[in-house]
């Protein structure tokens, strides 16, 4: 459910009319006000029963909190966005078992639109679902009904490549006792996925190169070349361009798999999607408490979809051990979907209590420590909020870090 704040401001609470048919007992009448100033969200609790929550943390009555990431009131759960009009249009849907919010959504009409071509590249993080990308595209193309043949080029040996892909006739070297097809020619006919396409040695590119051109591909030891008609759809986190400048890729091949791109948007960029996976993803006779969402809205997940199937995996463990039915925030481990730094804070039931006064001689912050945050604060152009995101950790801690250890922050449009 999407709501506008009319005004820039929003009270909620339960009977709103605003939330409609799903009311929440847990909520009290006037709950809470939501504030929009032109750049942040603030929450003020309006001396509900129950309590507020803003990123984990109860907040006192009467004092306007600023939101990160979630808004918890009895047993619903509220994300700020600055556009709720393509999840007004849209939603959520399930596909196949292919979770879609509105973001994946505009990128799979995208990977329509090249449907007919004969490549695609997929930009994403690591775990995004660049695989079920590949997929749609193979389910859109006129080869639907052909096979799909998914390599993570990544995991192949470099001394394996050829034969792995190309395919080797008997006798064409030690142990060759059979006539053997390579992933090319199982996936004639279909659509070739090649995940981490620049992981493939500068030769094997080549060679590569020759049969995306010829539409032909000649096997280790054959003498003969075989004709072959295929999609390949390549994907990476890396930038292609990027690569070719490194020489990791040769720039021929980029301009036959690099074009038309689709950049498929990390989970952190779709949190609608978080509830649905989480979800589909438990084990039947397990069902889902809100802390356990909210815990997962809270963090980045710098492993994506992959990441929190794999997380919510051992919270059921955690869960079952335990002897609970239900999988709760107190069942996620502290580090999991956090950044490669600090853990976060498990959920508190009480406010925070005020920060303490910083020492006048802090502890000395470790140089690899100092290096990450440096790093993050470049690679998000000062901006303080994004940055102590990516790093898993709160602006207000990371700010003192700075502050304390003097950091510098780069010339950012980002307001104190």
């Amino acid at each position: 459910m999407a709501l506008r704040l009319k005004e820039g401001a929003l009270e909620l609470g339960r009977g709103a009319a605003v939330l409609g048919e799903v009311q929440d007992a847990k909520m009290s009448r006037r709950h809470a006000q939501v504030r929009f100033d032109g750049q942040r969200f603030w929450v003020t609790d309006l001396g509900s029963q129950n309590g507020t929550f803003v990123d984990g943390a109860a907040i006192p009555t009467g004092t306007a909190h600023e939101v990160q990431r979630v808004v918890r009131m009895g047993d619903s759960l509220f994300v700020p966005s600055m556009d709720v009009r393509p999840l007004e249009a849209h939603g959520v849907e399930v596909v196949e078992g292919f979770v879609r919010g509105p973001a994946m959504q505009g990128l799979l009409r995208e990977v329509s639109q090249a449907r007919l071509g004969h490549s695609l590249y997929i930009h994403g993080e690591s775990g995004t679902g660049k695989e079920g990308v590949a997929r749609a595209f193979h389910a859109l193309s006129p080869r639907h009904g052909g096979p799909f043949i998914a390599v993570n080029c990544a995991a192949i040996p470099e001394s394996l490549a050829e034969r792995l892909l190309f395919g080797a006739r008997k006798g064409a070297y030690s142990g060759a006792d059979v006539d053997a097809q390579g992933y090319l020619q199982s996936a004639d006919g279909g659509t070739l996925f090649l995940d981490e396409v620049v992981e493939l040695d500068l030769a094997v590119q080549a060679k590569l190169l020759r049969v995306l051109e010829n539409r032909e591909v000649i096997a280790l030891g054959a003498s003969k070349a075989q004709r072959i008609d295929l999609h390949v759809c390549c994907a990476s986190n890396k930038g292609l361009r990027a690569q070719v400048a490194s020489g990791r890729l040769r720039e021929d091949l980029y301009f036959r798999i690099g074009r038309p791109d689709v950049s498929l948007p990390p989970l952190r960029q779709r949190p609608e999607e978080i509830p649905l996976l989480l979800e589909r993803g438990l084990s039947p006779g397990r069902s889902l408490h809100v802390s356990l969402v909210e815990e997962c809205l809270r963090r980045p997940w710098p492993g994506n979809v992959r990441e929190l199937m794999s997380e919510l995996g051992v919270a059921e463990h955690s869960a079952h051990l335990k002897g609970a039915s239900r999988v709760e925030g107190g069942h996620l481990k502290p580090d999991a979907g956090a950044a490669f730094g600090p853990a976060l804070s498990q959920p508190s039931e009480a406010p925070r209590a005020p920060p303490r006064k910083a020492p006048s001689k802090a502890k000395p912050l470790p140089d690899d420590e100092r290096t990450r945050i440096e790093l993050a604060l470049r690679q998000h152009g000062g901006n303080v909020t994004a940055t102590a995101e990516a790093l898993g950790m709160h602006r207000t801690h990371l700010r003192r870090l700075l502050a304390r250890h003097d950091i510098a922050v780069p010339d950012t449009d980002e307001e104190a």
